[in-house]
C-alpha cells in the first residue's frame, strides 16, 4: 500500500484546534493518531482540542508527560491519551497496555517514535511542524488505510 498525504497551513493555535475538533467529529474505537513533531510544535494543543471537542462535560485535559497516558470516557468511545516522550523502551509501553487500547479505543499518541515495531498499519500519522515566524505550523498527515481518506477530507475541507 502506498502512504496518501495530506498537507495543510495551519496559520494559528485556533486553527490548529478548529481543525483537531473537526477531525475528532470521525474518530472512533480502533482508530490510533499518532501526533509527531519536536517540542512545542502543536501535539498536546492538537490532542486537547480533539478530545474536548468529544466530551460532554467541559474538562481540563493536561499533557500526559508525566503520566504517560490520560484516559476519557466519551460517547464515542474511550479515549486515550499518551505521551511517550520518557518512555525508554518497547517493554514500557507494552506495560502500559497500550497496544490493547489500539484495538478497542481512540489512541492519541505523541512520540510515537518510541511505538517502533508496535505502530498498527491502520494508523494516521499527523506531523506537525513550526512555520517560519509565527504561530503557525504546518500539519502532514499520512496514512495508508483508506479509512482516513473520507475523514481527513471532510476536517480539512469542514
Amino acid at each position: 500500500m502506498s502512504d496518501t498525504i495530506h498537507q495543510s497551513v495551519l496559520k494559528t493555535e485556533a486553527a490548529t484546534q478548529a481543525f483537531a475538533a473537526r477531525f475528532g467529529a470521525h474518530v472512533a474505537p480502533g482508530d490510533v493518531i499518532l501526533l509527531s513533531g519536536p517540542v512545542g510544535a502543536g501535539k498536546t494543543a492538537f490532542a486537547r482540542a480533539l478530545i474536548q471537542s468529544l466530551l460532554t462535560t467541559h474538562e481540563d485535559v493536561p499533557s500526559p508527560t508525566y503520566t504517560l497516558v490520560q484516559t476519557y470516557d466519551t460517547p464515542q468511545g474511550e479515549i486515550w491519551h499518551s505521551d511517550l516522550y520518557r518512555v525508554m523502551s518497547i517493554s514500557e509501553v507494552e506495560e502500559l497496555g497500550l497496544t490493547e487500547a489500539f484495538d478497542t479505543a481512540i489512541c492519541l499518541v505523541e512520540w510515537p517514535e518510541m511505538l517502533g515495531d508496535l505502530i498498527p498499519d491502520h494508523a494516521i500519522s499527523v506531523s506537525l511542524q513550526p512555520s517560519a515566524g509565527g504561530n503557525g505550523r504546518l500539519m502532514t498527515a499520512r496514512w495508508t488505510d483508506d479509512r482516513w481518506d473520507k475523514r481527513v477530507f471532510e476536517a480539512a475541507n469542514g
